[in-house]
């Protein structure tokens, strides 16, 4: 079970690629995971609680990645409870990023990142 929704979300997850950076048109590169969308699903841990009441959705968190690659800031741009948005974030700062590049130079920059939470 355990491997059906970390494929779900794996997959569903794909619209990594076509996330919106706030500074998308500026940058050369936007940030991205170091080692791709699965660094993110290996980390998202679907909560108990919305398992076992039955919330599913796409959670969207705005995440704010500086010059090193790191997670300075998550902010919830639309939820699917505070359960699923709480380990949406979570599985977001511990997730190491490639920065965005503009002019050759790495920048500080803006992702929305969609978590899918769904069950099987």
């Amino acid at each position: 079970m355990k491997q059906i929704i970390k494929l779900s979300l794996l997959i569903l997850m794909l619209t990594f690629i076509s996330c919106v950076a706030s500074q998308m048109d500026d940058l050369d590169k936007m940030p991205t995971p170091v080692d791709g969308i699965e660094a993110i699903a290996k980390n998202v841990v679907y909560p108990k609680e919305a398992k076992e009441e039955g919330t599913q959705g796409k959670v969207y968190i705005k995440a704010t990645i500086d010059k090193e690659g790191s997670v300075i800031h998550c902010e919830v741009k639309r939820s699917v409870s505070s359960e699923c948005d709480k380990a949406a974030i979570e599985a977001i700062k511990k997730t190491k990023f490639y920065p965005g590049i503009k002019d050759g130079e790495k920048v500080k920059a803006e992702v929305t990142i969609p978590i899918m939470f769904k069950l099987n």
